[in-house]
């Protein structure tokens, strides 16, 4: 069984090029969901830090309480995003699947 155009000969089968541009997609998605997540691991370790100082007293309790609800709602807006992400990802999985089976 040939591969049209391996060689440079004949024309590129178009299902490449969307699956090249689908797998792209999938990629940077996945650079952005691993951003997400390091910036969501930088505040939490920022978090434990407020944590230890309030603990040691050395941070007003009123403020670390106000940056507690600041990073809660950073965080469920992190999980959303990466939610979405996965449906993104899951999605452009299902389109590279089907052009697979149509070749």
């Amino acid at each position: 069984m040939s591969n049209p155009g391996a060689d440079g000969s004949g024309d590129r089968d178009p299902a490449m090029d969307v699956l090249e541009r689908a797998v792209d997609r999938v990629v940077k998605e996945l650079h952005a969901t691993r951003r997400q997540v390091k910036e969501a691991q930088d505040r939490a370790e920022r978090s434990d830090q407020l944590l230890r100082q309030f603990v040691d007293g050395r941070q007003d309790p009123a403020a670390l309480a106000e940056r507690v609800k600041e990073l809660e709602a950073e965080n469920e807006d992190l999980r959303d995003r990466i939610r979405r992400g996965r449906e993104g990802v899951d999605r452009i999985l299902a389109s590279i699947r089907f052009l697979e089976d149509r070749r």
